[in-house]
Order: C-alpha cells, then structure tokens, then sequence
C-alpha cells in the first residue's frame, strides 16, 4: 500500500507538531507519522512551556501563526511573567500547564488542518534515490511516497533510559525507542552523537505537606501568550517552592558513584542549564541548598512534578534523599527520575533551512539537532515545515539573528553546532534588546505573510493591534502626565527611571488601549536610546577580525564575561578577533566584551 503527500513528518512531538501545521498553511499535503496519535503534543519533561528567552520563542511561534501558544493557552493552569520587575527586553512569560489539556489542545489543533493525514506506526527507513529522499517505508511494510521530509525524533533514536545500575531500551518512560532508522540515517551518511537528558521523580501530591513549603502564585491576571486570544480561560492555581539542603546533598555525595551518569553507564553529555541534582551537588559544593519548583501536572491530577532534582541515582537512594526534603518527608514517589540517552545529527551537517547538507529534501528539527526544550524544538519545527513546502517552490523561509530568537538558535545550532544540549538564553543574541516578547509580531508578521504563514484571522488580529498602537502612539506624543513628572508628554516620560509601566497601565486604565498595546508602546520608547547603540555595537562586530589578543590575557579579569565563557576561552587560547568569533558556544556578546577590553586595556603599538 502506498500513500503519496508533498511533505511527510516523522515523530508527533513540539517540533513535528509545528513542522506539520507549517506545512499545510503553506497548502501542502502533508502526513504526521507517529507511533500513537495519543503521543501527539505530550509533554515528556516538565509540564510548563515558556521562560526567559523561551518564552519569547513562543511569542515568535505565535507571531508565524503557529501552534504552541494556542495550545497553552488552552491549557494554562498557572501563568506568572518572569523577570517583571525588570525591563521589557527580559521578561519572561511562563506557562504551568495542565498536561492532559496541553495534549488534547494540540491534538485539537492538528486535526482542524483538512491537509494533515495521521498515520500511527514506526518509522524504519528512509527511501534515498540518488541522493535525495523520496519517502518512508514503516514497520508495517506501508511505503508513503514524499517530495520532502522532516524527521523530529525527539529522544526516541536509540533511546536508553537508566536508573541506577539499571538501563532499558526506551524513548521516554513506558515507550519503546526507535533502533532500525538510526542505523539507516547513519548508513546514509548521517553521522550521530550521543547526548543525554533526564527527568525527575514524580510525587503524589497528597503525600506532601504544603505547610511546609512555599506558595509561589501566580500573575492575578493572566495574559495570554497568543494575540489571538483576549483571555485565559482556564482555572488558575498555585505553585510551591521548596529546597534542597545538607542531608540531601550529603546522601547523594555518599552515593554518587551509583548515579548512572557517574558510574560511567553513560557516554553522552548532559545539558549544562538544566543539570541533575548530582550535577548541582558536584559542580556547586559550595551550595547548601538548591531550589525545588512543585508544579501541579493538571486541575484533576494528583501528580506533582519537583523541577529540580532530575537524577539517575537507584530508585531506593531516590526515596531516601527526596524524604530529606522539607514537605517531602512522608513523599511518595508514583514514579522514579531516570536519565536518557539517545542519538542526535551533527547539526552543522544542515542548512540554515534545516536541511541536510547530505540527503537533499530531508530536513531535522528539534531535541535530534541537539536542543533541549519544547519551544526550541517547536521553532525549530515551525522553519523547517516551511522549508520542506517552499524547497520545490524555488523558496527559502530563514531567520536572522537580527529578526528573532529562532534566528539565533538555528544560526548557533548550524555555525556552531553542539556538544551539550542547547538550550535559548538570552546572552546568545547580540539583538536581545530588539527581541523582546512585545514586538514578535512587529518582527515577524511580514515575513510570514510574504511566504504565507499567516492567516487572514491573524492578518485582521495583527492590523487591528496596530492600528490601536498607532492611536495611542499619537495621543501619548501630545498628552502630558498628571504628577510630580509633569511638563513632558508621556513618551518624553517613558524613559525617565521613575515612571514605569504601572503608571501606564494606572493612567490608561478606563481606555479601550488593551496590556499588549501599552506594553508595545512602553518597550519601544524607553529602549529607543538602547537600540541605537545596539545597531552600533553590531557592525563594530564586523571589523578588527584580526585584532591581536595578548598571550598573557587573563578572561578572568574580564569584566561582564559568564563562566562558561572564559571555560571556553581559557580553553581555546585565541590569537585575534578572527578565531575568536569561531568558538564554538561563545555568544556573539562575549566577543563584544573581549574586543572592548582588548582596545581599552592590551592594545598597543608592539602587539
């Protein structure tokens, strides 16, 4: 039996999701290939989409008319802004989400595209005819026939799951990995690597005592992450925060050598910015305590989930540290943490399009290019779908650095690649200022009309926010502000440290001028001055590439620069701008830091 389409999607997770949904906005065809049509849209780690820098990803989703936002918003159960207490350019808009909810909405949202056809099985191969993939062959013997391909495997290529001494075939908890299509990617030339995640225990929620943590609410009134929604409807409740402290630390210290990641049984590299409790407890002795988040897995669900202790210790050393902790003191656990082991492609084998420099018209996107996160993998998802479409159109759908977030990651992932899973910070773009969750839609929305990614319901949505904009841009040019501030109109006032965007909000607050609009109006103003300088700061990037760095340089004198990146560069010894900017894992703000410090402090005459 063979089934024809213009694009098929292997695997249903964030970024399958986007990359199918793209693809049939642009009037393909398009087939979602997935081991169960229940796995669409789970969420295999923490149920919450969002966060600095990740937060703004979704924006950027939204903004292309994609899914992710809408599906948190129809499944949001605790929403908090964070970082709101500092400038626009860093918030951080955070979703706790119901995890049955998220996954029906995504479900939802993929079958209310006529053009997407589910096929439940496993996919075992590849079809490459001279050079170039032409479709899939399934477990089943079913052949479906494709001009392009997208594979988002997530962690299910060679998956193994470890706890303790203990290890099994598995793409996550109670699923079997994929073995078959690993072995052909590879005897196609698609070489792969190992990288390694993990999760923690999961803890019945009435087994806590909730006298003895603390309440973290959220925002009183929850803005949506979509434009296309005007409110959260869902249910709203609290959060806890707990912590760590010297009994857990000194159980795990007294056992680590039976963690599966320190006993060896794992090779691959685990991700930096989300480490396993005994990572922390490694890399950071000096730490008495670490934080623990206890976020509710759903409105009827008795599960919690403690971000923080993701660990592959023996299930019975789990019990004793997790009941170290306080409220967890008679916990019990409905499921241990483990660690995950899986293959990824080397992603400076693809293009900026995500496709393969290799197999043409066969694209990656996702955790399997080396990314952790739903919403990296959900970006990555999104431009690839499109790339899929507009690759026989004679097109190209790609992002800079300059336009969004998805710019940056795609730009690192294929420049730079990868030897620990990726995860979007902010220090990675040069532009953040620029790119900030109020202007997403500013920055992207005619980009994606220009290849047809935006409906004519977000084009209307997107057209009445500006038009809104634009009035109140108007009045504020001409209104002075009734206080202590008087004398200047409200834009004049914007950037003065003692006005703030709650003036805004108090003084618009019997207007029609909704938080998205006053926020706009807010963020372009007081960074204007900022984003000047930026653009400055930018094309000074682009001389001095062969800048002499001083030998005897010490990075650890250098002001402003992160820990990873003196690592990296005590480690790599670069002798001018031009092999510094090579790097790999320095962001493009590191390397303005060290050529400033360089011309202010080492440059001279004899260098």
């Amino acid at each position: 039996m063979q089934a024809t389409f213009d694009v098929a999607v292997v695997g249903g997770g964030h970024a399958g999701c986007e990359a199918a949904a793209a693809a049939a906005r642009l009037g393909a065809k398009v087939c979602l290939v997935t081991m169960s049509f229940s796995n669409i849209g789970q969420m295999s780690c923490n149920p919450s989409i969002g966060g600095v820098a990740k937060g703004i990803i979704v924006k950027e989703i939204d903004a292309l008319d994609g899914l992710m936002a809408r599906a948190i918003d129809m499944a949001c159960i605790h929403y908090k802004t964070l970082n709101d207490s500092k400038g626009p350019a860093v918030w951080g808009p955070r979703a706790q989400a119901d995890r049955e909810l998220y996954a029906d909405a995504m479900q939802s949202l993929i079958e209310s595209f006529a053009d997407i056809k589910i096929i439940e099985g496993e996919v075992i191969d590849i079809d490459v005819d001279n050079g170039e993939a032409r479709g899939l062959r399934l477990i089943s013997g079913q052949y479906i026939a494709a001009k392009s391909i997208v594979v988002t495997t997530g962690t299910f290529l060679s998956g193994k799951i470890f706890v303790g001494s203990k290890a099994s075939d598995g793409g996550r908890y109670g699923e079997i990995s994929s073995t078959k299509l690993p072995e052909k990617l590879r005897g196609y030339g698609i070489e792969t690597f190992r990288l390694k995640t993990g999760t923690p225990a999961r803890i019945e929620r009435d087994s806590i005592n909730f006298n003895e943590v603390e309440v973290q609410s959220g925002d009183v009134i929850p803005q949506p992450f979509s434009y296309l929604n005007d409110k959260i409807d869902v249910k709203q409740i609290d959060c806890y925060i707990t912590r760590t402290n010297t009994s857990t630390h000194g159980i795990i210290k007294d056992n680590i050598d039976q963690s599966s990641m320190y006993s060896g049984m794992i090779s691959g590299i685990g991700p930096r910015y989300c480490p396993s409790i005994e990572d922390k407890i490694v890399r950071f002795s000096g730490k008495e305590s670490h934080q623990i988040f206890l976020e509710p897995e759903g409105l009827k669900s008795n599960i919690i989930y403690p971000n923080g202790i993701s660990t592959s210790l023996p299930a019975d050393i789990q019990d004793r540290f997790i009941r170290t902790i306080p409220g967890f003191g008679h916990a019990k656990v409905i499921r241990y943490g483990y660690a995950i082991e899986y293959d990824c492609v080397y992603s400076t084998s693809l293009f900026q399009t995500l496709e393969s420099k290799n197999i043409k018209s066969l694209f990656f996107a996702g955790q399997i290019n080396g990314t952790t996160g739903y919403e990296e993998a959900a970006g990555q998802g999104l431009v690839a779908g499109a790339n899929a479409v507009l690759k026989h159109c004679g097109k190209e759908f790609v992002l800079s650095r300059a336009e969004a977030y998805i710019g940056v990651m795609i730009d690192d992932l294929v420049s730079l690649g990868v030897n620990e899973p990726y995860r979007m910070m902010t220090s990675r773009a040069e532009f953040r200022i620029s790119l900030r969750p109020d202007n997403a839609d500013e920055r992207l929305h005619s980009l994606g009309i220009a290849v047809g990614l935006i409906s004519e319901k977000r084009n209307k949505v997107f057209q009445e926010i500006q038009n809104n904009f634009s009035r109140l841009e108007s009045i504020c040019a001409d209104e002075r502000f009734d206080s202590d501030l008087k004398n200047r109109t409200i834009l004049e006032l914007i950037p003065d440290p003692k006005f703030s965007i709650t003036l805004l909000y108090k003084h618009f607050s019997n207007s029609l001028y909704s938080k998205i609009v006053l926020q706009k109006l807010y963020a372009k103003y007081l960074y204007r001055v900022y984003e000047e300088r930026q653009r400055v700061d930018i094309a000074a990037l682009q001389e001095d590439s062969n800048l002499k760095i001083p030998s005897d340089i010490s990075y650890k004198e250098v002001p402003s620069l992160s820990s990873e990146a003196v690592e990296r560069l005590q480690y790599s010894k670069p002798k001018n701008m031009n092999e510094l900017k090579k790097i790999k894992g320095l962001t493009p703000a590191s390397i303005l830091i060290v050529k400033r410090y360089v011309k202010k402090r080492y440059l001279r005459k004899d260098l």
